[in-house]
């Protein structure tokens, strides 16, 4: 990453020590940025992300605009799906839906394999863009995590219960299995080229995973998430995990080859090191407080941050991702409240 001038996020996920908390913001590019707003009075999700000198323009706003220590490309969860037959599409106000959801295991047998350079040229070429040419911070990179993925290829779109995906779980072990290795396998080549690319340190997203038993992840997710984090270990770059009402899962995830734990607001940095989480930890300002007056902002940012600089291993951000109603000059005014309060 030629351009890179300021590396500070990457040394805070390192766990070393910097001169102030870095912070980025999930599902920062987008969302309620008018230049982003324009350019989907002419294009679609599909178009942006398909066309990688948009799609690094809407990637690189947010740095430009926040002034945020690091970017995250821009692309959906969904991204890789296609190309292993998965008939996916995004709907505006629902979210993914799957015309073809997995039923069975044959439906597992014929799902195709990954092959970046292939199937997904454009991201990789957003990714190269970005990191040779246009980005002064680090570019972070994603995935789905399997049962993420598996939750929505199985339920056929979003769901608040996922109900089919536990029951096919419990009752089509073998199945489910064999969907985890053809997951774990796709993440691992999907992450692996993003890094080739350029992308200098991976998020991976089960954001549904939550809703497992701490038992039943161990048995059914964490043998593959173990094997998807230590595939990667040896590209170097910093590994991080976030998903939502996952408090009871930390420790299951502070065993994982990971560097970074992304935090939920319903934890605070205190009560997971009181439970034992001994990763940097990554977060967590409710999104929805963005909404309130800046007081009320100013208040529960500082309170997070002097929560993080006494813990010394703290990057800053959103417990979940930014929402369309929150407005660019809040996300930029927090930056610069999070850059000042935590110089050092």
């Amino acid at each position: 990453m030629s351009n890179v001038k300021n590396n500070t996020i990457i040394r805070a996920y390192q766990g070393e020590k910097t001169n102030y908390t870095p912070a980025w913001y999930m599902r920062q590019a987008g969302r309620s940025q008018k230049e982003y707003l324009e350019i989907r009075k002419k294009y679609t999700l599909f178009e942006i992300t398909h066309n990688p000198e948009i799609c690094a323009y809407v990637t690189r706003l947010p740095v430009e605009n926040y002034g945020n220590d690091a970017a995250i490309l821009y692309k959906d969860i969904m991204s890789p799906l296609p190309a292993m037959g998965i008939d996916v599409e995004i709907k505006s106000g629902i979210g993914p839906v799957i015309d073809n959801p997995i039923r069975t295991k044959q439906d597992i047998d014929q799902l195709g394999e990954l092959h970046p350079e292939v199937h997904i040229p454009y991201v990789l070429d957003t990714i190269r863009l970005l990191t040779k040419e246009q980005l002064t911070v680090p570019l972070i990179g994603f995935s789905g995590a399997p049962f993420t993925l598996a939750s929505y290829m199985i339920e056929g779109g979003p769901s608040k219960t996922y109900s089919k995906t536990k029951a096919f779980m419990y009752t089509n072990q073998e199945a489910w299995f064999s969907l985890m290795e053809k997951l774990g396998d796709m993440v691992i080549t999907y992450t692996k080229a993003q890094i080739d690319a350029g992308v200098a340190a991976i998020q991976i997203f089960d954001s549904w995973v939550g809703a497992l038993h701490a038992a039943d992840y161990r048995y059914f997710i964490k043998p593959v998430m173990n094997r998807i984090f230590s595939e990667l270990r040896s590209y170097g770059v910093p590994l991080i995990l976030f998903g939502i009402h996952a408090r009871h899962l930390l420790m299951e995830w502070n065993d994982l080859p990971v560097d970074v734990i992304g935090l939920d607001w319903r934890t605070s940095i205190s009560e997971a090191r009181q439970l034992g989480v001994t990763k940097v930890l990554q977060g967590n300002l409710d999104p929805t407080i963005l909404l309130a007056d800046w007081e009320m902002i100013e208040e529960r940012t500082k309170a997070i941050l002097d929560e993080g600089m006494a813990d010394g291993k703290h990057v800053f951000n959103l417990g979940h991702g930014v929402t369309p109603d929150v407005r660019p000059a809040t996300l930029k005014r927090l930056t610069e409240l999070i850059h000042t309060y935590s110089q050092r």
